[in-house]
């Protein structure tokens, strides 16, 4: 098995990624990694509605099929369900299926084969059969995909067992989730943001590792703890980043986690930062109700209530469909305004 020597882990994962050297777009961080593992491990392959197209799923499966061939990168037709069991078959001896998906929405179609198959053949066996397959999807939003087509369905998949989730927010952990994705032995859901998709960050060449289950601060501070994933965690940074650079609020400081997977949670990390600043605000790109914000919430609640000296706050999408029109998604979605807004009045 190559991956165990080819993975390298980290030094400790709470470090923040480099600061110099290789630019690389979130994009190609993608492509980067997924021909790395397929170079390097020949039961790995790529399949979905148009990997091999002009598009090549937004960019992210770009010359893979013309430098591994068809056999191992390959369109498919539109049968969600039926091909997802074949990858849990395939991944059941030995190969190590992606799965791509231009949006979560289409998953739906496949919660049979991924919650009463690939999530537990491995505890129906007394663990003699892993699963390790990867199914990735790409969240959409902000030019009138309407309510099937952006939908981030992670608070639907955090209840099942047997499951690992990954949300990545930068190009450095995008590289890295995606290669201990396919290098794990339990199916793993990636779930990508495409406003994300537009960022340059520092990624270095080869294989490198982000573990799953472990977060990072993005930024240090004691007077709230802001946690999150994906595409609110930038927003996040973008709202206390202004009130820094506000004279009247200059003095709020911030721990902001970064999950980076939401299932398994960091829960150490989460619990002991909110012990020091005693206020949280949990931020995601999903439905605020029975999602990754209520779980977080019932985590703090249940294991540090004497800790917190402001309510916990949450900020989510309100519980109505994804609307098409722009003038209603600037209501509908979180922004950096909106973040700031929460903070100042939980800090005043």
């Amino acid at each position: 098995m190559p991956w165990a020597d080819a993975l390298i882990e980290s030094q400790s994962p709470r470090l923040t990624p480099p600061l110099k050297g290789r630019a690389l777009s979130y994009i190609d961080a993608l492509n980067e990694a997924l021909m790395l593992a397929l170079d390097l491990d020949p039961n790995v392959f790529i399949l979905g509605q148009g990997v091999n197209d002009p598009s090549a799923m937004f960019g992210v499966t770009r010359q893979l099929e013309q430098r591994f061939g068809s056999q191992r990168v390959f369109d498919t037709p539109l049968s969600e369900e039926g091909l997802t069991g074949i990858c849990v078959g395939a991944a059941m001896t030995g190969l190590r299926p992606v799965y791509c998906h231009n949006r979560p929405d289409f998953l739906l179609l496949a919660f049979n084969q991924m919650v009463n198959h690939a999530s537990k053949v491995h505890y129906m066996d007394n663990g003699q059969t892993n699963v390790p397959l990867v199914m990735w999807a790409a969240i959409g939003r902000g030019w009138g995909s309407g309510s099937q087509h952006s939908q981030a369905i992670q608070g639907l998949l955090l209840t099942v067992p047997g499951l690992k989730i990954v949300m990545p927010s930068t190009p450095y952990d995008a590289k890295g989730l995606m290669l201990a994705a396919i290098a794990d032995n339990n199916p793993v859901l990636i779930f990508e943001h495409r406003w994300l998709m537009k960022q340059t960050g520092i990624v270095p060449g080869g294989i490198y590792n982000v573990p799953i289950g472990q977060g990072i601060y993005r930024r240090r501070g004691d007077d709230i703890t802001i946690v999150g994933s994906s595409h609110t965690l930038q927003l996040a940074m973008q709202a206390v980043d202004s009130i820094r650079h506000s004279y009247r609020q200059q003095c709020i400081s911030a721990d902001i986690i970064d999950l980076r997977t939401i299932k398994p949670l960091d829960k150490e990390m989460i619990l002991a930062s909110v012990r020091k600043t005693g206020r949280v605000l949990i931020v995601d790109t999903g439905w605020a109700m029975g999602g990754v914000c209520a779980e977080i919430g019932c985590l703090i609640a249940e294991n540090c209530p004497g800790s917190l000296r402001f309510p916990v706050r949450r900020i989510g999408l309100p519980d109505v469909p994804t609307p098409a029109g722009y003038t209603l998604e600037q209501f509908y979605y979180p922004t950096a305004e909106k973040i700031a807004a929460v903070v100042i009045e939980m800090c005043a």
